[in-house]
């Protein structure tokens, strides 16, 4: 009995040394207590950034949902500014007077807007209509298949091309190298001239372009007049037309005015013209009075003159 409770004793003291090996590594922590902490903080430091991940996909992730969300409203409020502005509607046709009035006018309303170029092309054609409308979905299926950027120039040129006929083109151009002030005011003729420049654009590409051929066709008085001055801009250009324009009414009002004063001394014209006047009951007739003399006698008529003679 003793000999096996002691080999039980010697089995069970030979496995208890084991059983504190689960410990042995806190008992001998100092060659394993570094690695646990290294692993320890390096899962700490993965913990903290899947947490920055996950808050930076929080916020990012709605945002491909509402984005567009938020472009339709942007387009939605675009749009009502520009309707505000009544733009009219083009159906399209033949009259070049109609399609330039309405271009002209969206012109107008996208200088005030200051909008992009592709929301220019895409909220003016939003106007077409009828034929006009037909004609853009197949100027707008090419461009798709060319690539051709939505830009108002491109759009400019489509539609010219399409509603301002060649031969009326080519007659805008000969109005617009032809013209001249004649009777018209220098503020008039601007108007003219910006109107009919705006269908020959090449001849006013430049400033200095613009200036010369807008003197060209002023009177021949304010174009001496303007030959010594310095002009920089089409501005100037104008003002200094005017002055000079106002400049010659002034003068010629107050040559017709000095002209319109009657003198002191009567023309030779008007002298001796005064009628005859002839008394009733007196039986003679006065003679005008020339200027110095003394009035005259009456003159008695030539039967009265032969009885006192008698």
């Amino acid at each position: 009995m003793n000999r096996r409770e002691r080999g039980r004793g010697c089995g069970r003291g030979f496995r208890q040394p084991r059983t504190p090996e689960r410990g042995e590594g806190s008992a001998t922590g100092p060659n394993q207590n570094p690695r646990n902490e290294e692993g320890d903080q390096m899962a700490t430091a993965i913990n903290r950034m899947t947490n920055i991940l996950e808050r930076l996909v929080e916020r990012q992730g709605p945002e491909p949902v509402n984005q567009p969300r938020d472009q339709e409203r942007g387009e939605d409020r675009a749009l009502e500014r520009f309707l505000k502005f009544a733009p009219p509607k083009f159906h399209g046709g033949s009259d070049p007077e109609v399609a330039k009035n309405w271009f002209e006018r969206m012109v107008n309303i996208f200088t005030a807007l200051d909008y992009n170029e592709e929301r220019q092309v895409n909220f003016a054609v939003f106007q077409f209509e009828g034929a006009a409308r037909s004609w853009w979905n197949v100027v707008s299926a090419k461009w798709e298949r060319e690539q051709t950027p939505w830009t108002w120039v491109n759009f400019e040129r489509e539609f010219n091309v399409k509603f301002l006929l060649p031969i009326v083109q080519e007659k805008r151009d000969d109005d617009f190298i032809k013209l001249k002030q004649g009777l018209l005011s220098v503020g008039e003729y601007k108007e003219r001239f910006t109107k009919l420049s705006k269908f020959a654009p090449e001849l006013v590409v430049t400033e200095r372009k613009r200036i010369r051929r807008f003197i060209q066709g002023l009177d021949v008085e304010i174009q001496e007049s303007l030959a010594a001055t310095q002009i920089t801009t089409f501005t100037d250009a104008l003002d200094k037309a005017q002055r000079v324009e106002n400049a010659k009414s002034q003068s010629k009002a107050f040559h017709a005015k000095k002209r319109g004063n009657p003198s002191d001394t009567p023309k030779q014209s008007e002298r001796y013209t005064q009628p005859l006047k002839i008394e009733k009951g007196a039986g003679g007739v006065k003679m005008p009075e020339k200027p110095g003399e003394t009035p005259s006698s009456e003159v008695p008529p030539k039967g009265n003159q032969g009885r006192r003679g008698q």
